[in-house]
């Protein structure tokens, strides 16, 4: 047999070795947008109101499971179209790794935070006399978790966990530091329920992005010598840890309102202090 002959010979046994490495990147990628949707599904599913939210968490678990794999399958893929210098199904490997690395790394995250944080769903700068919600209380007809606060137990796991949440004084009048807390309060894009200047307080729901989670929010305005103290508590409606949600929704309204006092200038600015 010739040199050709054998050639010949062997040419379907190429083929077919070629056409298995073509595809096994290409699977990949199938199986990283597979596992992609599933994540984004189920948070929207939940807030579209199609399921639970803890049927939601399963199918982001599953999600993970299907990433991770998608990510292995893509690398392997990657490795042997590197090898057989088939460029086009390496660019194709390397996007399958990147979306399946992603979409098992954001719940692996949340898993370790969750880890981390205490199982506590109820934040207040206020933890003695905690703002209660009133205009609030008949939307949360159907919330799992109580309205009241939960006492110093929560305050003890509070302390511990976020000892940078504190009031925010302002040196300014009551009722100026309540307009800029209303304001403040609209531009983070809660639905405003309620906002009371005779009180001082403003009632909210906060939507989280995602999974769609109503978590009710109060401010509460009352007058310092010389200015206004500004309290704020953030309280999620299910669920037994928010995994931070809340103390960073308090950062991000007490960062911004203290970044309008300094754009305002003079003596507007603000400061926190412990209590």
């Amino acid at each position: 047999m010739n040199a050709h002959q054998e050639t010949m010979k062997h040419e379907p046994e190429l083929a077919q070795h070629a056409t298995f490495v073509h595809y096994i990147a290409p699977a990949g990628l199938v199986l990283a947008v597979g596992a992609a949707g599933t994540a984004v599904l189920a948070g929207l599913g939940h807030r579209w109101g199609w399921w639970y939210f803890m049927t939601g968490f399963s199918l982001l678990r599953i999600g993970a499971v299907i990433g991770l794999a998608a990510a292995v399958v893509s690398l392997l893929g990657g490795l042997l179209a590197r090898h057989e210098h088939y460029r086009n199904a390496y660019l194709v490997a390397s996007v399958g790794i990147v979306i399946g690395l992603i979409t098992a790394g954001i719940p692996g995250a949340w898993m370790q935070a969750a880890k981390r944080m205490p199982a506590i769903h109820d934040i207040s700068t206020d933890m003695v006399n905690p703002p209660e919600f009133h205009a609030i209380m008949p939307l949360r007809a159907n919330a799992e978790n109580p309205a009241e606060y939960g006492g110093p137990s929560v305050a003890m796991k509070q302390t511990a966990a976020y000892p940078d949440i504190h009031p925010l004084v302002l040196a300014m009048p009551p009722a100026s530091a309540f307009d800029r807390s209303l304001a403040t309060a609209r531009d983070m894009g809660w639905q405003i329920v309620s906002s009371d200047l005779r009180d001082g307080t403003i009632e909210a729901i906060a939507t989280t992005f995602w999974f769609g989670f109503k978590d009710d929010v109060i401010v509460r305005v009352s007058a310092l010598p010389g200015g206004s103290r500004v309290d704020i508590r953030s309280v999620s409606r299910v669920g037994g840890s928010d995994i931070g949600t809340n103390a960073k929704r308090i950062r991000s309204f007490m960062h911004k309102m203290e970044s309008a006092g300094n754009s305002a200038g003079g003596n507007a600015g603000g400061y926190s202090v412990g209590y």
